[in-house]
């Protein structure tokens, strides 16, 4: 038997741990028999408040022997108290696999186990967490990032993309698509976060990122190297290049690419312009290259957003069919 520990704190968010719960818990429905055991777990035990006030029954972490560590997203300010933050070292360094959903991995990186290794959590913390803790490498565009044993994914739902990830890391991918199907989620959701956040809406701290970003976005239709970019904001290269990362959680490249998506995504809903001339005026300079970041972005090419788009209204969220 698989045991899978779910390490909640007061103002965690319910659905970060009731989400690869009922991933977890499907398993037994679709094989037939139970693979994996389940507890939720917390610093002293007891009934813990979500972060909407539903209490949850737990187990002391001290007294758990589990396989999987799986530490629930929430409020940071309460996950970080010493005593949760002991409580979760004391945890890892008796399991051999650890992960967390969205902003778990705050929990995860002031105990350390985040330095050194690639991770993401919610878009909109992203660079947070990339501020506060410097010595990890943080992917803001990723739904979830496997490190050397340690696990973490994006904002909320996102915690059942990991839950079926690692189903299939420990039983196939047949089983993790049939509890998939089970759940009526994506097996493997297509696109990153990038769907759901807003780079052009993004207001970085400092002045000098925050020029360089409006310098972008009023000149999409213009080669826009790092060099350019740090010269607006009257910054060395190198500068920039890590102030830019520091404060939005991206790289200068990959910001100017999703400006030009979401800048050809507003034209491809607002009218019937032809993709071509739209890859020119954002500055894509040809069709194939628009193609391959709404590929990376979205999931799907620029011609299948524009029929969804219409056919669904101006809807901020892509889907498909599961």
């Amino acid at each position: 038997m698989h045991n899978v520990g779910f390490f909640v704190y007061p103002g965690h968010q319910i659905l970060d741990l009731a989400g690869p719960f009922a991933a977890f818990e499907t398993v037994a429905k679709i094989a037939g028999r139970p693979l994996y055991g389940l507890e939720v777990l917390s610093r002293a035990g007891g009934l813990v408040p979500s972060s909407g006030g539903v209490p949850v029954t737990t187990k002391a972490a001290c007294d758990a022997s589990v396989n999987t560590l799986i530490v629930a997203g929430g409020n940071v300010a309460p996950m970080l108290e010493p005593g949760e933050v002991q409580a979760v070292a004391c945890l890892a360094d008796r399991t051999p696999r650890i992960a967390s959903v969205c902003t778990g991995a705050f929990l995860l990186a002031e105990v350390g186990l985040l330095d050194g290794r690639r991770a993401t959590t919610h878009w909109r913390m992203a660079h947070q967490l990339q501020r506060s803790y410097p010595a990890v490498e943080v992917d803001a565009d990723r739904i979830f990032v496997a490190d050397r044993g340690v696990w973490s994914s994006a904002g909320v739902t996102a915690g059942i993309d990991l839950a079926l990830a690692l189903i299939e890391v420990d039983h196939g991918v047949e089983l993790a698509r049939k509890v998939a199907r089970e759940l009526v989620v994506y097996h493997r959701r297509a696109g990153g976060q990038s769907q759901y956040s807003a780079i052009s809406q993004m207001e970085p701290e400092s002045d000098r990122i925050r020029i360089s970003l409006a310098f972008a976005r009023d000149r999409l239709h213009e080669p826009l190297p790092i060099e350019r970019l740090a010269e607006a904001a009257h910054l060395s290269v190198r500068q920039f290049g890590r102030a830019f990362r520091r404060e939005t959680g991206e790289t200068p490249a990959k910001a100017v690419e999703r400006l030009r998506v979401e800048a050809a995504r507003a034209r491809l809903q607002d009218g019937s312009e032809p993709i071509e001339m739209i890859a020119q005026a954002v500055g894509f300079t040809d069709p194939e290259r628009m193609r391959r970041a709404f590929l990376k972005v979205y999931g799907m090419p620029p011609q299948a957003v524009r029929r969804l788009d219409r056919s669904v209204g101006k809807s901020p969220v892509v889907t498909k069919d599961v």
